[in-house]
């Protein structure tokens, strides 16, 4: 499949799609992709993208220049400024639902999008930048990466959902520690801990992540989708009974699938099975 680039509409955002799978490198090297509104609104556009593409089956988000994401624009908020339309100041009330909106459509469309998506860290994730490399569904890290919440260095409680995903990752009492303390956690220790499925040399990460991609792309996406619901009913607090009734429906409907069918003749056959989504 040929490259497809993604009109991102700034340059703090590039996208593609290749093979089947959405690569969105957040893309502010000399800033560690810090965000900016640009760049937010820039990864809201690409995420819808790549959920709505029939032709993305697999999601990669990474950062340029030898960082994952700084989080928020520390130097900008420092030097002040948060107009709302017309040039006037935000109000609080407007302050609070466009950070709920652009929490909802980056993080949340990660964790909620049918579609396997993986967080490839070639350096630090922080604050902001460390809840959405949580929000994917897997994250690979180069060797060299570190995350930290950062947040209570700059007096801030946190946002992007980092507080929900940690602490479903490492229990409350690590995640706390995280976020009390802000330390750097090394790339070793986040394996350790669980927070990174893999770890590998910095020089290798690319390739790593996009094998990791390409082999999910391949995979069956009707189950997919399924076992992130079930997993995601899971985090939100399904009971059991809830929880054994949602697998039994999603079991039958994607044992009903086209692909779950072909899967099958080729187990017996002992051939490598095509998925088509169908």
């Amino acid at each position: 499949m040929a490259k497809e680039n993604i009109d991102t509409g700034t340059e703090h955002c590039l996208a593609h799609v290749e093979d089947g799978v959405a690569v969105i490198t957040l893309n502010r090297p000399e800033a560690r992709n810090a965000m900016s509104g640009p760049m937010t609104a820039a990864l809201d556009r690409s995420l819808d993208y790549a959920e709505r593409s029939a032709d993305v089956r697999c999601v990669v988000i990474t950062g340029a220049g030898g960082a994952f994401c700084a989080g928020g624009d520390v130097k900008g908020m420092a030097s002040g400024g948060d107009a709302g339309s017309g040039g006037r100041s935000a109000t609080l009330d407007e302050r609070i639902h466009n950070q709920r909106l652009n929490q909802r459509n980056t993080a949340g469309r990660m964790h909620l999008m049918p579609k396997p998506v993986i967080a490839s860290l070639p350096g630090p994730a922080a604050g902001a930048g460390l809840s959405l490399a949580l929000a994917a569904d897997l994250r690979i890290m180069a060797d060299t990466a570190f995350i930290t919440s950062a947040f209570a260095k700059v007096g801030f409680s946190g946002d992007y959902g980092g507080t929900y995903f940690l602490s479903h990752l490492v229990g409350q009492g690590k995640a706390r520690e995280i976020y009390y303390l802000s330390d750097r956690v090394s790339s070793d220790e986040c394996l350790r801990l669980g927070i990174a499925n893999q770890v590998v040399p910095a020089e290798e990460l690319t390739a790593a992540t996009m094998a990791m991609a390409r082999r999910l792309a391949e995979g069956p996406p009707i189950a997919y989708r399924y076992m992130k619901e079930n997993f995601n009913r899971v985090a939100q607090g399904g009971d059991v009974i809830e929880c054994l009734d949602l697998e039994a429906t999603h079991h039958v409907h994607a044992g009903l699938s086209e692909d779950h069918k072909n899967a099958a003749r080729a187990f017996v056959d002992k051939t490598q099975p095509v998925f088509t989504g169908n």
